[in-house]
């Protein structure tokens, strides 16, 4: 099993709280949640479910990818395959 760590954006958009990840949103990796909270646990299960389809259909994941854990204070997504 591999982790892989994306880095995520979260922003205020209005009345609710606007969640990326730049390295999958070509792929449809956005999302958005009421609080900052929510888009979180949002963009984490979007990221999953891209990172899954990506490795059933044999694609590579992005050089953005970082395997293993790093020290950030910048969001992260953090996805075992």
């Amino acid at each position: 099993m591999k982790t892989y760590t994306f880095k995520v954006v979260v922003e205020p958009d209005e009345d609710r709280w606007h969640a990326y990840c730049p390295a999958l949103e070509d792929r449809g990796a956005s999302t958005w949640g009421y609080t900052r909270g929510e888009a979180l646990r949002h963009i984490d299960e979007v990221v999953q479910l891209v990172v899954d389809s990506m490795i059933e259909h044999g694609e590579m994941l992005p050089d953005e990818t970082t395997e293993g854990a790093e020290v950030t204070v910048e969001p992260r997504v953090t996805v075992s395959v």
